[in-house]
């Protein structure tokens, strides 16, 4: 590891935990030529699949995209930053699961929609609108109908 600082290569770690579930190591690091302190992040290096999409085109896993998606449809809703990165890692955990190497736009779609639905009932009708194209207000009467349930 590289010294931010004066980039010298020897450095020690001071202090090791766990964050985000466990799925990443939160590092305290000093230097040992200029003594700075910094804070470096380890995660592990998984295979996402591919995600076939409804047109039958093939692209990599986006955790970007996947974030954004949930961030719009939880905006101005009390969830938790921390409680949004839970679900992302849950997400990605349930889709690594799989074992697939590709899987389809539409299951990855269904995935997010359960994890919504556990998280905000409103940011769940609010996706949900989005990813089902909802076409007139029986189609959301409906799906709020089936929350009740």
């Amino acid at each position: 590891m590289h010294c931010p600082f004066c980039s010298a290569t020897e450095t020690k770690v001071i202090d090791s935990r766990l964050v985000s579930d466990g799925h990443q190591v939160r590092r305290r690091r000093e230097c040992l030529e200029c003594r700075e302190r910094y804070t470096t992040f380890e995660t592990a290096e998984l295979v996402m699949p591919r995600i076939i999409k409804r047109d039958g085109s093939r692209e990599p896993f986006n955790e970007d995209k996947l974030r954004s998606g949930l961030l719009r449809s939880l905006e101005k809703r009390p969830v938790s930053t921390e409680q949004t990165e839970l679900s992302i890692n849950k997400l990605k955990s349930q889709l690594r699961a799989t074992g697939e190497r590709e899987v389809s736009s539409e299951m990855l779609g269904n995935i997010i929609m359960e994890q919504l639905k556990l998280l905000d009932k409103v940011a769940y009708v609010r996706f949900a609108s989005v990813y089902r194209s909802f076409e007139d207000i029986r189609e959301f009467g409906e799906e709020i109908a089936r929350l009740g349930d």
